[in-house]
């Protein structure tokens, strides 16, 4: 009993800011229960009329205290809801909590942006993160601190937050400079110290999201440290997935090393129970395949009965996809995969600017070509739509745009 009694006085403390509002919600129950007691009993109109009145100032002041210490509520367990109307912070998390069940595949600056448009329409949304990367600063943490490379997996975290703006501006803030630290984004660092504290990088990553306050899941395709290797035409082959495109050589197939990595639980449940599935955005043999190369990822989906769509790029990616047709990159995908891993291929059909057309040219980076027959004729269906933007020069996927289609399909589920 005494336990009981002091949990309820804590929340009397001075500063919870509970108090007042308590207090003013008891003051309306008690007009409340005045005005109501005294109005059927009075036979004058005017004491009526205030009796009246005393009742709708108590139902208005209890409305009101009850809002207020909501609203303190929720403040606390989501902070970027400072500021916002209750009712449309109640509003919003329940119409996004109704949203499609959504699993996006890939990695890379592709997928990140596509669930930055996702995150609009649905909390129900679970990206299936690539973790074979091993340059830049993921590169040199895998190798100095044995962890699994957190670069994809960040940008996915910041592009399904619900946190405020300086929160997602820390977690890719990036250090310059001379320092130890040159290159590495807050991020990664973040990351890498969460798996070390909790020894287990899937913990990380969840522990993670609650700070960002996520709308949706990130989960790794594999917890185990694999390496991407390339197979090219000419017979030769690389390890890493950073090096592959700058061989520039024709790619002829990949693979993981060791071949046969598990696959996280957590993928495996979200693919079973998602309405829609994408492949892409995103570089085709580093950054969508390699999560297909776990074959317990791809046997799912294409046993899946959700909707399945191929988001394919706008340009060719150089040393990766060099002169690249829509029907190319399917045959990729189903080469390593499985013929069922998609129903739908989504193709940009708005124009690019000539200077911009002209700047990628010099990179031998071209438009991706629509050869929409070979690809019906392979079983697929192909959807054109507007979705390109350019971004200072560069060719992005216009992420609202983006997530509008694809969620126009759920009409056909």
């Amino acid at each position: 009993m005494k336990s009981i009694a002091t949990g309820i006085l804590k929340w009397f403390y001075p500063g919870i800011g509970i108090k007042r509002w308590v207090g003013l919600s008891a003051f309306g129950v008690m007009l409340l229960i005045l005005g109501t007691a005294n109005l059927r009993s009075q036979e004058f109109w005017l004491v009526q009329f205030l009796d009246a009145l005393i009742v709708i100032s108590g139902i208005i002041i209890l409305i009101l205290g009850i809002k207020r210490m909501m609203r303190s509520f929720i403040a606390v367990f989501v902070p970027a809801s400072r500021g916002s109307e209750l009712i449309d912070i109640l509003y919003q998390k329940k119409q996004l909590s109704r949203g499609p069940r959504i699993v996006a595949v890939g990695g890379g600056t592709g997928l990140s942006i596509l669930l930055s448009g996702l995150k609009n329409y649905s909390s129900n949304i679970s990206a299936v993160v690539t973790v074979a990367d091993n340059g830049g600063s993921s590169g040199r943490l895998r190798q100095q601190f044995d962890v699994l490379p957190p670069g994809d997996i960040r940008n996915c975290l910041v592009a399904l937050a619900d946190a405020p703006t300086l929160m997602r501006d820390l977690f890719q803030f990036r250090f310059d400079g001379n320092s130890e630290f040159a290159g590495h984004s807050f991020g990664n660092l973040f990351l890498t110290v969460m798996t070390r504290l909790t020894g287990d990088f899937e913990k990380a990553i969840k522990e993670t999201s609650k700070v960002l306050a996520l709308r949706g899941r990130v989960i790794p395709s594999t917890l185990e440290d694999v390496t991407l290797v390339a197979h090219f035409h000419d017979g030769s082959t690389v390890a890493g997935e950073d090096q592959i495109p700058r061989v520039r050589k024709a790619i002829n197939r990949v693979n993981l090393t060791p071949e046969h990595p598990a696959a996280t639980q957590d993928a495996i449940n979200a693919i079973r129970e998602a309405q829609i599935i994408i492949l892409g955005p995103g570089s085709l043999y580093t950054s969508i395949v390699p999560n297909l190369l776990i074959k317990e990822i791809t046997n799912e989906i294409a046993n899946s009965e959700a909707l399945k769509v191929y988001v394919c790029n706008v340009m060719t990616q150089p040393g990766e996809t060099d002169g690249y047709a829509v029907s190319d990159h399917i045959g990729a995908l189903v080469k390593h995969s499985h013929p069922r891993i998609l129903d739908y291929c989504l193709v940009n059909n708005g124009e690019v600017p000539a200077d911009v057309l002209q700047r990628y040219s010099k990179d031998k980076s071209l438009l991706v070509i629509n050869d929409r027959k070979k690809v019906e004729g392979m079983g697929y269906r192909v959807v054109e739509e507007d979705f390109s933007m350019i971004v200072d020069g560069v060719v992005r996927h216009d992420s609202e745009k983006l997530a509008k289609i694809i969620l126009s399909f759920i009409d056909e589920i």
